[in-house]
């Protein structure tokens, strides 16, 4: 089957219109037009059509997009028929409001392994997650097969930790930290920069004042 090709934009935007689809189906919803999801997901009607027409007929004129078929088409876009496994890596307070958090109830996501240089945490289970020894990164990642990590240490061991990362062969790294990675083309990393996205939109409060 060849691998759909679609923008990065239209990519960002999936995971928003299945967990929209998700809470229709729970609600026993059946159809819904692109206007009605254009309200609830706040994409112009426009722009999820086109979205939509990336992957072929998924609606009818007149009918709109069964919500059913739609759930399980981008299920299985985003791999949500699968369980993944990820590394957490630094377990400081950011760290820790990550391991409570439930990933996998929604987006069959499991934070399955997470590593410390704090060695009073080592061989303890975090939330139910157990904790290795940062000199066990790479071996660990390696066996359990975790292609994708979370990255949540200091900035100034940020790249150091990155570099351990590629070493043990993963595919992704979610960055949270303000430090932009150096790193091989055939790893994804996004950079998630909370201070950033809180400094933009001060910014645009400001600006929007003083207009």
């Amino acid at each position: 089957m060849k691998k759909i090709e679609i923008p990065k934009a239209t990519a960002k935007r999936l995971a928003i219109y299945h967990r929209y689809l998700r809470f229709l189906h729970d609600a026993g919803k059946r159809r819904i037009s692109s206007t009605e999801l254009s309200d609830a997901v706040k994409v112009d009607s426009a722009t999820i059509r086109r979205d939509f027409s990336y992957f072929g007929a998924l609606g009818k004129r007149g009918y709109g997009y069964d919500v059913e078929y739609l759930l399980d088409f981008f299920s299985q876009q985003l791999n949500h028929d699968r369980l993944t496994n990820v590394a957490l890596v630094g377990v400081g307070n950011l760290g820790q409001a990550l391991l409570n958090y439930n990933f996998h109830q929604s987006n069959h996501v499991r934070i399955s392994a997470a590593f410390e240089v704090d060695e009073s945490m080592v061989g303890k289970i975090v939330s139910g997650v157990p904790v290795y020894s940062m000199n066990d990164l790479v071996e660990q990642l390696r066996v359990q097969q975790i292609q994708v990590a979370i990255l949540t240490v200091p900035q100034e061991v940020a790249q150091e930790t990155a570099n351990l990362l590629v070493e043990a062969n993963v595919r992704g790294i979610l960055n949270f930290t303000p430090l932009r990675l150096t790193a091989p083309d055939h790893i994804r990393v996004q950079n998630v920069d909370l201070t950033n996205e809180l400094q933009t939109l001060i910014y645009f409060l400001d600006n929007n004042n003083n207009n």
